[in-house]
């Protein structure tokens, strides 16, 4: 049989697959009958025992070298198939299914070439005999039919392939069988699949996708399934697709040729001459593959456009046509590829024909056809949105929007395949996005993203309270559910494309790019390759638009939006809202074109608002007239083109055919206007002539056929919809956040509509919404989610609380969970926390007695949402951790575990915790438990209270209690591992997110230790422990950290309640304690941080066991630790310095123990990292050695200062900052050796300064033994270490620590400076410093002065001034104490001083003199201002240089104070006198002791400080009256009288010494300073002075004769007796100076002389001595003369 089968057709491949079929033919063939099919396949069989593949040749049948021989081949097939008989065609179909799936058949096949071609009558013949009617023979038809189209070597022509799909058509809609039906849809599907593959790629050789038969019977003819027909079918489709793949030689198949040279040029010109003849031929057969498929497309969509007529309306054949070509129309534009979005010519015609066909078919109530128009429509938003937006922008509302929004009266079956459509849109994030970028941000078109989220709102809540709906609950329920779902798919695309963005873009959210963001592409235009996604497409054409463009546009459109909104409610405050912010201009022009051409606007309103009488509407009114241009228009087509956009009463003949419309199409009207009443009602109308009766008849009958109708309104307000769930959720504040837009009408499909959408498709051709944006940037995401957030949040909470449905349920967690990540990662805080609050409080963990399954999910949910968005919640982690706070309290309870409070309370309910906690035990085996804490807990409390059961009146029931129990158990689906977790989880936050952790947590902890019922410590040690998994974060981000630890710490640490503030510093230590384990890194300053809430909470707490406490856990830390304390040793030396200055002995006590350790065992760490540490050390020191609790602490404290100081001039703190070794340590001392090397740069002046400073001011301390002994160190450390210190540092130190010792000095000089009595009396400022301390001062002073005066030289200005300030003191010990450090200090160094330094020491001298003058000579003049009586009163006074005073008697006041007043006054003159007569004496010693050291500079001040003070005591000495008024005091109060004859003596006294000595012993200084004029003068004066006392100067009468002259009285011979050694003393250095010198002033003194011969003395020394000057000067000048 198999030689046989072999010899049959010859060896040729065509006779291999002819021969067997024409042997088959003629043994089924009737011989009669079909005598002409025998002969011609034996004539055939005949020819191919001769015929040898000839590869080369052209003929239609492949290795057929002759068109005739190829011929007699074919024609028994064609014969058969006509023959109609089922058993002659059958093996004649399966021959032509060999032929072409073998590719054995190549040629193009055109009916339109005359004569027709071989093969196409051979198709043809294929195509008729389906009219047999057999099933066989059908499935015959449709494989040999499919494997035709699907042959790449066969280039099937579009009549010929009108005629293959008119074939199937018939098959599928004539057939009885359900199997071929199928099959013919199925073939129908594969051959579209291929024609339109071959024409995206224009080649027959592209690969294209294998139908699934199961998918094209989603939506009809499943019915037609036979058992195991779809398995069938889809194996037909596979063998015939796989089969036609099978390889022949590229030799013989030069059609294929032609394709692979297409494909490998796309379309470009070959460059080789050779093949330019075959590629023009090529070009031209491919450009006929796309006109062939856009001539199949238009077919189908012709087909799908067919209607029924309305004879038979009801033509189910024509339905499932109608469906069919629908279907096909499906495969295509599922399958099409970018040729579809990039060529003109097909995006043309899905416009114009595809389009067409929805908007014609979306009219049907055929559920079938809407589902297949919903598809059709998914594939061209998914694949074609950016050629079609105005298209998309029609249908989605039509077909979408319409059934989304209608909740009352929806079709259960329709709506469902909306919410289907809408969640497989909204699994494709890109489409969310542009939908909302290209509709939503485009103020020229509708808000789809919007309308969308609302309508799906609207759902979710179902109909409103009270409205009548069709819907049954379980509808409703199904429903409501899709929506939510649909919502949550959204929020997902949402957060699944901001993911994508910012990960692929590499860009943050607070630091996203404008640039490049958005891809504008034009709809004629393209570039697009392969099979990229649609909004991948056109990214070659950058605009200049923006994320930034984009808002501007979403903000225009939503302000003109709410403008128009306004307006249709009041149209005057909409015009002025528009033109307030600039929508439009404000002249009335503008305004009437707004009206004219803006959709949304309420007709009605329009009318009103130009039917206003305000001059403003009056000049819209007649803009928007003048607008119209009525030209070529009669009147009824001028006022039905007027009246369209709006409605207002028109005059006269206007007003006659809007009551003609009105009556004519109103059906309330019964009696209708007739055409002479028309004419009647118009008479005398033009200027009181009638209109011709021609032109109103014909008016009249224009307006009864046609209405007038206003053009369609395409927006009206939104409907608002209110539910009492809002009121009940909290959510109306937040829905009022939702700004809710206009929406669309729905519109029907008629063909007025029809037309009006079309006109709309080309009056937006030209506006933005042919321009397609493509956004890349997540900063859109905002703009969408303040549109979403609103009715997301109402759809979830909504249904979340009305509904125990497990989905349902999980659904809204989901959302709720992708709208936190959204929310979250874009940084968009209210809405963030709104989500977030709104999932907290559903967990109902404040009020357990209540909860369900679902709270438990909550919990679940918030969670995740910690775990999976914890880097960017921010502030909302507050509502996390306070859910796992509430969340750890009810598991504690439900373990029997006993409440913190029992930890953190007093002893006085101690008794009542422990019953608690008993009873605890069994809380989950007794139903009935009434205890305060379970009872609080089971009432429960509002979400906001910041703990749980905060009102603990009233009882609970056991069914309340058995309730909580089984909720406790409901609880135990979390365990501790889920809990911790987060806390564990927070080591892999970023930088941002643990600051706001750690903010959050301590917040939340805050809340429950200061909780006044139930203190809790959950989130304190989470605290710890957090810090704990976060010490390794970088130093910067720990820094952060810590500083809110710190805050929290230290507000904690300050609480009242004790109990609470000892755990957290224990928290600290434990903290602490570990921190202090890592080894802290040089130059860092973390451990300086980490230890400051000790210092804080040690400065400012009140409670005496925590600061006890404080310094406890210093101390463990510090001296168990003290190897890795580096920067910690400045907080630990600020905790003890506050815990020196405590009141609390036994505190400081504690602390110095710690100190004396750290001092002794541990100073050299305290400099190793930081020498800065030294000084935070002796500040502490030195607040110990201010301690009055017991001296012992204050004098250890003052030697450590000194051992810290031979530690710094040992050098050791240098070293340890340098690391340096011995040798240069040694190399330091050395250099030091000279006393100026170390300190030059005062590498440790900041280190001395607060050491000796500290010291220094120790030696004011009012106890003697710390005075001393802080003297004694501060000076012997700058006596022994001096050397270390430059000048510059010297200078430092002496104004700084030295001068300061000696403050008391300055301050007893302003107390001097005191004029006033009273504030003696009334302010008395003991100085604590005594005269032995002050000794001591000074002596080491000057010491130090005279040990280091090549370096302090410098200062011996304010040293010398220092020493002289002493004289101010009016104590005695003071004063002499001045006197002689002065006296030392010059003694040592006299030699050394230069004549400036002795003239800084004379000055010094002078101005002290010179300061105490002016307030002296203030004070005095007081007594000008008072009486003192004449007669001494019964006063007892005993009052001692004006310290003390009493008085033993009464008298006025007024007196009593004058006493007092000049008692004060002679006291101070006392004091003062002997003052100056220091300074005096001090002058007048150095002078003569160092006379030969001093230079004409030093001398000529000595004599200054003498005529000052000689100046002084003679205008005091003068002023009478002030000596008489003090004479009475003085009588009165029993006092001494101010020694003022003694003060003028002595500084008479004194200079005439000086110059006497300076004439006699240095002749030629005494020249330059004219000391000899000087000397005569002084002695004129003291011998005038004298003659005055004895009264005998007065002035006397010329001529008066006098008779006798009355003696002295006692007083007057006192005083002479008191100057009479002054007046001696004058005498005798006249009488020792120079004979000459004497001879030239000898004219002036005689007189004098003379006067003093004739007065009385009270002592006989001066008549020897005048006698004397008489013989030795002025007895040789009388001789001589």
């Amino acid at each position: 049989m198999s030689s046989g089968s072999q010899t049959l057709g010859g060896q040729s491949r065509c006779g291999w697959l002819l021969g067997p079929s024409l042997d088959k033919i003629i043994k089924n063939a009737a011989w009669r009958k079909h005598s002409h099919i025998v002969t011609a396949c034996k004539s055939a069989l005949d020819k191919l025992e001769t015929l040898a593949d000839d590869p080369s040749s052209s003929t239609p049948l492949y290795g057929v070298s002759s068109l005739s021989d190829a011929e007699s081949l074919i024609l028994p097939l064609i014969l058969a198939i006509d023959s109609s008989s089922s058993k002659v065609v059958e093996p004649a179909l399966d021959c032509s299914y060999r032929l072409f799936s073998l590719r054995l058949i190549r040629c193009e096949i055109d009916p339109s070439e005359q004569p027709s071609s071989l093969i196409f009558r051979l198709i043809d013949s294929i195509c008729k005999c389906g009219s047999l009617g057999e099933e066989v023979v059908e499935l015959s038809i449709l494989k040999t039919l499919l494997s035709a189209v699907r042959s790449s070597t066969v280039f099937i022509r579009a009549d010929c392939l009108n005629q293959i799909v008119k074939t199937c058509y018939n098959i599928y809609l004539g057939g009885v069988n359900g199997t071929n039906q199928i099959c013919a849809k199925s073939v129908l599907a594969q051959m579209m699949a291929i024609i339109f593959a071959r024409v995206e790629g224009d080649s027959l050789l592209v690969s294209f996708k294998t139908v699934s038969v199961t998918e094209l019977l989603e939506f009809n003819d499943r019915n037609l399934n036979e058992g195991s027909s779809i398995q069938f079918v889809q194996n037909m489709i596979n063998e015939v697709v796989f089969t036609n793949v099978v390889e022949v030689s590229q030799n013989a198949n030069p059609l294929a040729e032609l394709q692979d040279a297409k494909s490998a040029t796309a379309n470009e010109k070959a460059d080789s001459s050779d093949a330019e003849s075959a590629e023009k031929a090529d070009l031209s057969s491919y450009s006929k593959i796309r006109d062939d498929g856009v001539l199949v497309f238009k077919n189908l969509c012709k087909l799908s456009m067919k209607f029924s007529s309305q004879e038979q309306p009801d033509d189910q054949i024509l339905l499932r046509g109608k469906m069919l070509s629908l279907e096909l129309l499906k495969v295509i534009m599922e399958n099409g590829g970018p040729l579809w979005r990039t060529n003109e010519r097909f995006l043309n015609v899905i416009k114009q024909f595809l389009c067409l066909s929805l908007l014609k078919n979306s009219a049907l109530s055929v559920m079938s056809v809407f589902q297949l128009l919903c598809s059709i429509f998914q594939s061209l938003l998914s694949k074609y949105r950016s050629v079609l937006k105005s298209e998309i922008g029609i249908f989605f509302p039509m077909l979408i929007l319409r059934v989304l929004e209608n909740v009352l009266q929806p079709s259960f079956i329709q709506k469902m395949t909306i919410l289907n459509l809408l969640d497989k849109i909204s699994e494709d994030s890109q489409i969310m996005i542009d939908v909302f970028v290209n509709y939503d941000c485009d103020v020229d078109s509708p808000n789809i993203f919007e309308r969308t989220v609302n309508g799906l709102l609207k759902t979710a809540l179902g109909p409103p309270p009270g409205s009548t709906t069709s819907l049954s609950p379980v509808h409703d329920l199904t429903f409501r559910l899709e929506s939510v779902k649909c919502l949550v798919i959204i929020i997902k695309s949402m957060g699944v494309w901001m993911d994508q963005q910012l990960r692929i873009g590499e860009f943050g959210v607070r630091n996203t790019s404008d640039n490049d963001s958005v891809v504008e592409c034009n709809t004629s235009l393209g570039g697009d390759e392969g099979s990229l996604p649609d909004f991948e497409l056109h990214q070659e054409a950058i605009s200049d638009h923006s994320t930034a463009t984009l808002e501007q546009r979403r903000a225009y459109k939503l302000e003109l939006q709410k403008g128009i909104s306004l307006f249709n409610r009041k149209p005057s405050k909409g015009i002025e809202f528009l033109i307030s912010n600039k929508k439009i201009d404000g002249t009335p022009e503008a305004v009437a074109l707004f009206l004219k051409n803006t959709s949304g606007l309420n007709e009605t309103v329009i009318g009103d608002y130009l039917g206003e009488r305000d001059d403003f509407s009056l000049k819209v009114m007649h803009a928007y007239v003048d607008s119209f241009n009525f030209d070529g228009r009669d009147f009824g087509e001028a006022i039905r083109f007027f009246l369209r956009g709006f409605r207002l009463p028109a005059y006269v003949l206007a007003y006659s055919v809007i009551m003609l419309n009105t009556d004519a199409h109103n059906s309330m009207v019964k009696d209708k206007m007739s055409k002479a009443d028309f004419i009647r009602n118009n008479r005398g109308i033009d200027d009181g002539k009638d209109l011709p009766e021609e032109y109103l008849g014909a008016l009249y009958d224009q307006i009864v056929k046609n209405e007038i109708k206003m053009k369609a309104d395409t927006s009206v307000p939104q409907s608002k919809q209110t539910n009492s769930v809002n009121r009940l959720l909290g959510l109306d504040g937040i829905l009022n956040l939702v700004w809710k837009q206009t929406e669309e009408k729905p519109l029907g499909a008629n063909g007025a509509l029809i037309r009006h959408i079309q006109d709309q498709f080309k009056a937006k051709a030209g506006k933005s919404e042919s321009t397609y944006y493509a956004v890349a940037d997540a900063a859109i995401l905002r703009f969408m989610v303040e549109v979403c957030w609103g009715p997301m949040l109402a759809a979830f909470s909504v249904t979340l609380d009305q509904s125990d449905d497990k989905a349902a349920t999980n659904h809204c967690l989901q959302g709720f969970r992708h709208a936190v990540h959204v929310t979250a990662v874009m940084g968009m805080q209210t809405q963030r926390d709104a989500f977030v609050t709104t999932v907290a409080k559903f967990t109902y963990l404040h009020c357990a007695a209540d909860m369900k399954q679902k709270n438990v999910d909550a919990v679940k949910a918030t969670i995740a949402i910690a775990i999976e968005d914890g880097n960017y919640l921010q502030d909302a982690w507050e509502h996390i951790l306070t859910t796992l706070s509430r969340f750890e309290h009810l598991q504690l309870l439900g373990e029997g575990a006993p409440s913190d409070a029992s930890f953190l309370s007093g002893s006085n309910i101690e008794t009542e915790d422990k019953s608690v906690r008993s009873s605890f035990t069994s809380l989950k085996k007794k139903g009935t438990l009434q205890n305060p804490i379970v009872m609080a807990v089971v009432r429960g409390s509002s979400y906001d209270s910041t703990s749980l059961g905060v009102n603990t009146s009233g009882l609970v029931t056991p069914e309340q209690i058995n309730s909580f129990i089984s909720n406790l158990n409901l609880l135990e689906q979390i365990g501790n591992f889920e809990l911790n977790h987060i806390f564990a989880h927070s080591q892999r936050l970023n930088s941002e997110a643990i600051v706001a952790f750690v903010k959050a947590l301590c917040k939340v902890s805050m809340s429950e230790l200061q909780s006044p019922t139930d203190p809790r410590v959950f989130s304190l040690t989470k605290i710890v422990e957090v810090a704990h998994y976060n010490m390794n974060r970088i130093r910067l981000v720990w820094s952060r950290i810590w500083n809110v630890l710190s805050d929290f710490f230290v507000s904690v640490g300050l609480s009242e309640n004790l109990s609470v503030a000892i755990f957290v510093m224990d928290s600290l230590r434990q903290l602490s304690m570990k921190f202090l384990e890592r080894e802290e890194l040089a130059n860092y300053n973390f451990q300086n941080e980490f230890l400051r809430p000790f210092v804080i909470v040690m400065q400012k707490s009140n409670s005496v066991e925590i600061r006890e406490l404080i310094v406890r856990c210093l101390s463990q830390m510090i001296l168990s630790r003290v190897d890795n304390v580096k920067s910690g040793w400045k907080s630990v030396f600020m905790a003890l310095t506050a815990a020196a200055a405590d009141e609390r002995k036994n505190i400081v006590l504690l602390a110095f123990e710690t100190m004396e350790k750290i001092v002794r065992e541990y100073f050299p760490y305290i400099t190793e990292t930081e020498t800065v540490t030294f000084t935070d050390c002796v500040r502490c020191l030195i607040t110990f050695t201010n301690s009055r609790f017991n001296s012992d602490v204050s004098l250890n404290a003052i030697a450590f200062l000194r051992f810290c100081a031979v530690k710094l001039a040992e050098g050791g703190l240098i070293c340890s900052r340098e690391n340096a070794d011995d040798d240069s340590s040694i190399q330091v001392k050395e250099a030091t050796a000279d006393g100026h090397t170390l300190m030059d740069k005062d590498e440790n002046a900041s280190y001395w300064i607060p050491l000796l400073s500290g010291l220094s001011s120790l030696t004011s301390d009012p106890r003697l033994a710390i005075r001393k002994s802080a003297l004694e160190v501060l000076f012997n450390i700058l006596k022994d270490h001096g050397h270390l210190f430059s000048h510059s540092f010297w200078i430092t130190v002496i104004n700084s620590v030295i001068f300061p010792v000696f403050k008391f000095v300055r301050d007893k000089k302003e107390n001097n400076d005191q004029s006033s009595p009273a504030s003696i009396f009334s302010h008395p400022e003991p100085s604590t410093w005594d005269s032995e301390t002050s000794s001591v001062a000074t002596r080491c002073l000057i010491d130090l002065f005279v040990n280091f005066f090549p370096v302090m030289r410098a200062q011996l200005t304010e040293v010398v001034s220092l020493l002289a300030g002493l004289f101010r003191n009016p104590s005695q010990g003071s004063a002499s104490t001045g006197v002689s450090a002065l006296m030392h200090l010059v003694g040592d160094l006299g030699c050394m001083l230069t004549e400036d330094e002795w003239s800084c020491i004379f000055l010094s001298l002078k101005e002290t003199s010179a300061s105490m003058l002016p307030g002296f000579l203030k004070l005095i003049r007081i007594m000008d201002r008072i009486d003192v009586p004449n007669v001494a009163q019964s006063y007892s006074y005993s009052y001692d240089d004006g310290e003390t005073l009493s008085n033993n008697g009464t008298t006025e006041n007024y007196e009593d104070d004058n006493l007092q007043t000049a008692g004060y006054i002679v006291s101070r003159m006392k004091t003062h006198i002997s003052m100056q007569l220091l300074i005096m004496q001090v002058t007048t010693d150095l002078y003569n002791m160092h006379q030969d050291l001093l230079k004409a500079s030093s001398v000529k001040i000595v004599l200054e400080i003498f005529s000052q003070t000689m100046s002084h005591a003679h205008q005091l000495s003068s002023e009478m009256g002030l000596h008489l008024k003090l004479q009475r005091a003085c009588s009165i109060l029993e006092i001494s009288d101010p020694p003022v004859v003694h003060f003028e003596n002595e500084s008479y006294q004194n200079i005439l010494n000086l110059l006497h000595h300076l004439l006699t012993s240095n002749p030629s200084l005494s020249d330059e300073m004219g000391i000899e004029a000087r000397l005569f003068l002084i002695c004129e004066e003291i011998i005038e002075i004298y003659l005055k006392c004895s009264r005998l100067e007065e002035g006397k009468p010329e001529k008066a004769v006098v008779h006798w002259i009355l003696p002295l009285n006692s007083g007057v011979k006192e005083e002479l007796g008191a100057r009479t050694s002054l007046l001696v003393s004058a005498l005798r250095v006249l009488s020792e100076v120079d004979k000459d010198c004497f001879r030239k002033y000898a004219s002036r003194l005689f007189p004098l002389l003379v006067e003093l011969v004739r007065c009385e003395h009270s002592s006989r020394e001066v008549q020897p001595v005048l006698s004397n000057l008489f013989q030795t000067c002025v007895g040789p000048i009388i001789i001589k003369v």
